[in-house]
């Protein structure tokens, strides 16, 4: 059986998730690779080991935003459960990893058994729409620096780690704000000892003081979380 850190199959039984590991295929999860784009047919899915997903969405105008991430706690692909095989948004790596991909009618039949996975995956998906109608609520009525503070801690959840190797320019694409304005509150955030940034890589050194300043959006979205993890 390969090594499996992704944390929905992980908490199968071992009857059921060597059942599905049989129709598993590892994958490896570049930085910058488009696994859907918005309106793609869900061909597979994807169980990450490591990394870290965007969801994103796209204006007519071509303005992209964030509303959600995913990391080795989920599942990328959660429509194809619905019987909707589209995919509603373009899903990118923002940090490098390691996954299994399965197929989706493999998916749909093993959801359809009834066992573990299908309530793991229903409670898993409750998750998700929370993230992305918080994010929704936060797009539109907080700051940019709460917003950001959130994303890092998010980031940081997902990934286990505080070492985010992400640029100022990707951040202002995750936000949907102007690249100036991000660079301003990334350097307030480095200058007050919360965050260093060098070339690429951001390292948070004060937790506590990034959630002070957070918005009320990361701990709704880190207790659902560890509500879905701790079942």
């Amino acid at each position: 059986m390969p090594l499996i850190k992704n944390r929905i199959l992980g908490a199968l039984p071992r009857d059921e998730r060597s059942r599905i590991v049989s129709r598993l295929e590892p994958v490896r999860l570049a930085k910058g690779k488009i696994l859907y784009e918005s309106g793609d047919y869900i061909w597979h899915t994807y169980f990450p080991n490591s990394g870290l997903g965007s969801l994103l969405l796209t204006t007519e105008d071509g303005a992209v935003i964030e509303v959600g991430v995913i990391g080795n706690e989920g599942m990328i692909g959660v429509p194809a459960i619905l019987r909707t095989r589209v995919m509603p948004y373009t899903v990118m790596m923002q940090i490098s990893g390691e996954g299994m991909k399965i197929n989706g009618d493999a998916l749909i039949d093993e959801f359809n058994r009834g066992g573990k996975l299908q309530d793991l995956l229903l409670r898993y998906m409750h998750t998700v729409l929370t993230q992305i109608s918080q994010s929704a609520v936060c797009n539109r009525f907080h700051t940019i620096r709460q917003r950001l503070c959130r994303w890092l801690l998010t980031s940081r959840d997902r990934v286990q780690s505080s070492e985010l190797p992400l640029t100022q320019e990707f951040l202002s694409l995750m936000l949907g704000a102007p690249p100036t304005a991000v660079t301003m509150t990334a350097g307030a955030l480095k200058k007050s000892g919360m965050i260093r940034y060098r070339r690429g890589q951001i390292t948070i050194l004060d937790q506590k003081g990034l959630e002070s300043n957070a918005c009320e959006c990361y701990r709704v979205i880190k207790d659902e979380y560890e509500q879905f993890l701790a079942a």
